[in-house]
């Protein structure tokens, strides 16, 4: 099924103080919606400002990449949290930064899980239903990104939130269509040419190669460049010259 449309979203403000991992600005000129970290794994009060008014400036759709408070291990380890604290956790997150959207002249216009919280609510149900109740808590009904076939989004939209889903150009697929856990070897595609052939099959036609060689459907509307892989900006720009070459559209969902 050929997509006639796919939005194209980055993991961006992933910094702290004079420390900085993404390469903001650039991939703002290139990405049409930016997951800015809101200070658990990742960034802080200036590092959100300076990202939202960045994004504001250029169109681009500001998200809130929500998150374990884990900023020693980039939210990338599970940790249990009790549900009622993990919901305000949630809320709080994209309150701050709404705060600096709306600064900007924009708003928060979805959430989306970041690194482990984002693998743990694709099975587990009470951790799903949490996240979606800091949504919620937080006000307003906005879209939250997952992965294809999760608890979380099927629990989101049960609730009444509108739901995206999301595809992974860098990122290797099990069979089932989960990701394979960073800590394997090959869980990130570093090849170019993969990376770029890979985004355009997802975005025309929803199947991607997993890990083992299956084909897998990977139907979404929005695909993920991460900003913290080699030579990100160059990649996400030839991701994006290869999708409009073929005629795919790139446009923000939200």
């Amino acid at each position: 099924m050929t997509s006639a449309s796919i939005d194209l979203n980055a993991d961006l403000g992933e910094g702290f103080g004079r420390w900085r991992l993404t390469d903001d600005e650039q991939l703002l000129s290139v990405v049409t919606s930016a997951n800015v970290a809101c200070g658990f794994h990742a960034g802080d009060a200036a590092t959100m400002r300076r990202v939202c008014d960045l994004a504001a400036e250029r169109g681009v759709r500001i998200g809130a990449q929500v998150s374990y408070r884990d900023l020693a291990g980039f939210g990338r380890r599970s940790m249990d949290v009790p549900a009622d604290e993990l919901a305000a956790e949630v809320a709080y997150q994209i309150g701050a930064l709404e705060v600096f959207a709306r600064a900007a002249g924009s708003r928060v216009s979805y959430v989306k899980p970041h690194g482990a919280l984002y693998n743990r609510v694709v099975r587990d149900e009470e951790q799903a239903t949490a996240v979606v109740e800091g949504v919620l808590l937080a006000g307003g009904q906005r879209p939250v990104l997952g992965l294809p076939g999760s608890r979380f989004l099927g629990i989101a939209s049960k609730a009444g939130l509108p739901v995206v889903a999301e595809a992974f150009a860098d990122r290797a697929y099990t069979a089932e269509g989960t990701l394979v856990p960073r800590g394997q070897e090959g869980a990130v595609v570093t090849d170019e040419v993969t990376v770029v052939e890979r985004s355009l099959s997802m975005a025309r036609s929803g199947v991607v190669t997993s890990h083992c060689g299956r084909p897998v459907g990977v139907r979404a509307r929005s695909l993920c460049l991460h900003g913290d892989t080699p030579g990100a900006v160059g990649l996400a720009r030839r991701v994006r010259e290869r999708l409009e070459g073929a005629g795919v559209r790139v446009e923000a969902f939200a």
